[in-house]
């Protein structure tokens, strides 16, 4: 069936380079050491580009090695050791089973430990592979995957995303295990990716951990505006308009630079418009999202306490707070006292609904910053 022409703002999964903004150095610096055997930490914010970045590196690998495997599993769903080695094995199977009947009988001769079931999936007709090992053989499913692959006679490039799940593991010593199987692996390269800077770095960096000083570390900022310009501004070329510079200018800070959105809102514009000329088209785009998104935030808001709500509304109001126990900000905000908003803020923090960059504290979900400045 011929496909049809698809919005080129991608904002869900990577469709091709044609839609990849950029880059280049990132890319070439992530391949190059693992082509050369260092294995990769990425740590970014989320929705900043790291999971484009990943699966581009992937694609950027197999136009010069078509024979390699590459893997990519998000654990933040994980609980456990067990749910872990579970979701590795699958995707180390349906990966096999993608490079041919062949190769992919070999890999599930080769991973029968894992008790593998083959099915059918039911959207796109081809077979799969489901793992459910037994929990209490965790360890040893790991180290027999792990040993398995290296048997093969391939590169093998797997990425761990939002690894300091791992951290929040019941069993002790996930770190330690992991470590131990992966460092004598001579063809398994490995990116391990999050987004909770401060637990990725105490993993990476602290000597009291296993993984210290085992990789290449890379923070992940924002594409450069003018480059990102340039791509976005293509697109709208390509169907006989544009986007003005400086309403994009306005999309790009108003977000910080996120990519994802950043192309959100260009989704929406490129979707309504031939041309984007004016602010308000853009307002309209960013209404538009956040009218879509309303129902989630007002169920989240009614999670938090008063002062929780009342302290997020008066980071998104202020877009970024330096000092937020400081007299001028609980003044203007009518908050309560500087132990109380520590208190909220170590909440915020761990629910993930605040962020603290070096300059200060963000509401993380930016569109959760504009419907609360809208309120």
């Amino acid at each position: 069936m011929k496909r049809r022409n698809i919005n080129p703002f991608i904002c869900q999964g990577y469709e091709s380079p044609k839609y990849f903004c950029d880059r280049e150095e990132e890319t070439k610096t992530m391949a190059s050491a693992l082509y050369n055997g260092r294995n990769i930490t990425l740590i970014s914010p989320r929705r900043m580009g790291k999971t484009g970045l990943i699966l581009h590196t992937f694609q950027h690998i197999l136009s010069e090695n078509k024979d390699a495997l590459c893997l990519y599993i998000d654990i933040f769903p994980t609980k456990n050791q067990h749910e872990f080695v579970n979701m590795l094995g699958t995707e180390v199977l349906n990966t096999a089973l993608s490079k041919g009947k062949a190769f992919g009988r070999k890999v599930l001769d080769f991973m029968g430990a894992l008790r593998p079931v083959v099915g059918i999936d039911d959207m796109t007709g081809l077979p799969n592979v489901t793992v459910n090992i037994d929990p209490k053989e965790s360890e040893i499913s790991l180290k027999n995957t792990f040993n398995q692959l290296n048997r093969l006679d391939k590169e093998i490039f797997i990425a761990i995303d939002e690894f300091q799940q791992i951290t929040t593991y019941p069993e002790n010593g996930t770190e330690a295990l992991l470590r131990s199987n992966i460092q004598f692996l001579r063809n398994i390269h490995f990116i391990f990716s999050g987004s909770k800077q401060h637990l990725m770095s105490e993993m990476f960096v602290s000597p009291q951990r296993p993984f210290y000083q085992s990789t290449d570390i890379m923070n992940l900022t924002p594409i450069e505006e003018s480059t990102y310009y340039q791509f976005a501004n293509n697109f709208f070329e390509n169907k006989g308009g544009h986007i003005d510079r400086e309403v994009f200018h306005k999309l790009y800070t108003n977000f910080d630079g996120y990519t994802w959105y950043i192309q959100s809102i260009l989704n929406r514009l490129y979707e309504c418009h031939k041309a984007v000329e004016t602010p308000e088209q853009l307002h309209s785009a960013i209404l538009s999202v956040t009218a879509s998104k309303a129902p989630q935030y007002e169920s989240l808001s009614q999670f938090l306490t008063i002062n929780q709500f009342a302290v997020l509304k008066a980071i998104a109001r202020d877009g970024i707070v330096k000092e937020p126990t400081g007299k001028d900000f609980m003044k203007r905000h009518r908050l309560a006292s500087a132990s109380s908003i520590k208190t909220v803020l170590e909440t915020l923090l761990e629910k993930e609904l605040a962020y603290r960059q070096p300059e200060g504290y963000i509401v993380y979900d930016r569109f959760l910053n504009q419907w609360l400045k809208q309120l």
